[in-house]
């Protein structure tokens, strides 16, 4: 099978309002020219954080019949991309696609999404979050927050005690779980910034990026982050480069929705900032 286009496959959750997951996923990494294949874990009818009363339709049976078909068909890819799992039994499937589809050595980007200021969400526990080393032990990108960093390495959460120091020492620890290069979101340094750290095992380097930080919590920011990092890279940015455009164009979506005044818990406007996007990644 010959192949021009980059290809990714996309292992997340549908979110069918709030966007985030696979509605933020597709359609940034559609847009900057990647083939987008996509693996949903379970339907929601709405994100969890802030709603309540919403569905959720698991579709765990579903992930190795769809992912043998693909294997019948000769299927390979250029990256393989998780975010939001809903079991422990999805991360042992997920696990055995890293190996199945991982001839050429695709980039394995592992966005650990399970906890934010100093919280596991609902809906997961700590074996949960055990659990998730065994997929960043085989990624070769991990782009977890600092909450998520710390519950990887089973470290206490220091709020926004910490310093350059504690960031990169925590990226090498990482590291040394498995992925060659770490991201890490949600850093911040001083007030009213706030941006992303890089570190490359191979390179032994580290290097930062900071935007304007807009006060408030914004729902799916994490997902269009991690989605921009990696359509970045399939676009042949450097890991430097990378980390400045996803924290550009993720600000840049928070500014239209805040001036929009759009409430929080819908998502951000990433749509309306894809042209800006084309423009950083050309």
């Amino acid at each position: 099978m010959t192949r021009q286009q980059k290809r990714a496959i996309t292992i997340q959750d549908i979110s069918c309002m709030g966007r985030c997951s696979l509605t933020v996923a597709l359609p940034i990494l559609s847009a900057t020219g990647v083939e987008t294949i996509i693996l949903p874990t379970a339907i929601l009818s709405t994100h969890t954080g802030g709603f309540t009363g919403y569905t959720f339709r698991d579709l765990t049976e579903d992930i190795d019949p769809i992912c043998a078909h693909w294997q019948e068909l000769g299927v390979e890819a250029d990256a393989l991309y998780t975010g939001y799992l809903g079991s422990a039994e999805q991360q042992q499937q997920i696990a055995r696609i890293f190996d199945d589809f991982g001839a050429g050595d695709p980039l394995i980007l592992v966005d650990p999404a399970m906890a934010d200021a100093g919280e596991l969400y609902p809906a997961f526990d700590l074996d949960f979050a055990r659990g998730m080393t065994t997929l960043v032990a085989k990624a070769s990108l991990t782009v977890p927050n600092i909450t998520e960093a710390c519950l990887l390495l089973e470290k206490e959460y220091p709020g926004e005690d910490y310093d350059q120091a504690w960031i990169e020492q925590t990226m090498r620890e990482l590291s040394a779980l498995g992925p060659r290069q770490v991201v890490l979101t949600g850093v911040s340094f001083e007030e009213g910034r706030l941006g992303a750290a890089a570190y490359d095992a191979e390179l032994d380097t580290v290097s930062y990026y900071f935007t304007e930080r807009i006060p408030g919590y914004f729902h799916g920011t994490g997902d269009i982050y991690s989605s921009t990092l990696l359509a970045a890279l399939l676009n042949d940015k450097s890991l430097v480069e990378a980390i400045g455009i996803a924290c550009e164009f993720t600000v840049g979506a928070i500014r239209r929705t805040v001036a929009a005044g759009t409430e929080p818990r819908y998502g951000v406007d990433f749509e309306n900032e894809i042209g800006n996007l084309l423009q950083l990644i050309q």
